[in-house]
């Protein structure tokens, strides 16, 4: 197996719930190691850059003003894939139709409100962690 990174934001509505800590708990038990973590918030020209992809698509303003409304936990995680690993424990977008045990079918509150966000490629985790991280923040 390959050892690589991921990136994962733990986001408002979830934060604002303190789940910090029970969200850590189940990326643990995954195998997974949090190498970077930290509290921030995000502001609306970084979330319009995060989400730039879905700039054309209905729900990008929304999505922009959920990212912004409250602090995230933004997070590099390291393990044997982590990348599938993640969207693994992750679960699916709505929360109704993700496996038991999963971080959104435990905590999400809508597919809107989905708790968490990772990455879905190698290319996409580098720039992900590049936008809130610098390298001597992350410690393996």
């Amino acid at each position: 197996m390959a050892i690589e990174r991921t990136f994962s934001i733990i986001k408002p509505d979830a934060t604002a719930r303190n789940l910090t800590g029970a969200v850590n708990a189940m990326i643990e038990q995954a195998g997974l190691r949090i190498v970077a973590q930290k509290r921030v918030r995000i502001t609306r020209d970084q979330a319009e850059t995060f989400y730039g992809v879905h700039r054309e698509r209905p729900f990008f303003g929304e999505l922009v003003d959920f990212m912004t409304s409250g602090p995230v936990v933004v997070q590099v995680l390291e393990g044997d894939n982590a990348i599938a690993r993640y969207r693994e424990v992750m679960g699916a977008t709505d929360p109704a139709k993700a496996a038991a045990g999963t971080i959104r079918k435990t905590h999400a509150k809508s597919i809107g409100e989905n708790s968490v966000h990772g990455s879905d490629a190698a290319d996409t985790a580098a720039k992900e962690i590049t936008q809130f991280f610098s390298g001597n923040e992350i410690v393996g």
